[in-house]
């Protein structure tokens, strides 16, 4: 039990969650770009483009990105 709480806590792998019209990112690398229709997030096996109109980051961590507005697409490369 306790090593699946200290992994719960340190969780390190990439995740994405789509909940409510806005997009969760978690444990990401860097923010490439964003603007308020495109939001480019690396990530340790690739890249993911948020697509829409009014983006905004809602919250910024230095593990975890929430992203909402009229999102219309999430591309992964």
């Amino acid at each position: 039990m306790l090593k699946d709480l200290r992994n719960y806590i340190l969780e390190k792998d990439f995740r994405i969650n789509i909940v409510d019209g806005k997009v969760d990112i978690v444990n990401y690398k860097t923010i490439d770009h964003f603007d308020d229709k495109r939001i480019i997030i690396e990530y340790e096996n690739g890249v993911i483009t948020v697509k829409g109109q009014n983006l905004i980051i809602s919250k910024l961590l230095n593990d975890e990105v929430l992203i909402s507005g009229s999102i219309e697409a999430v591309e992964f490369k």
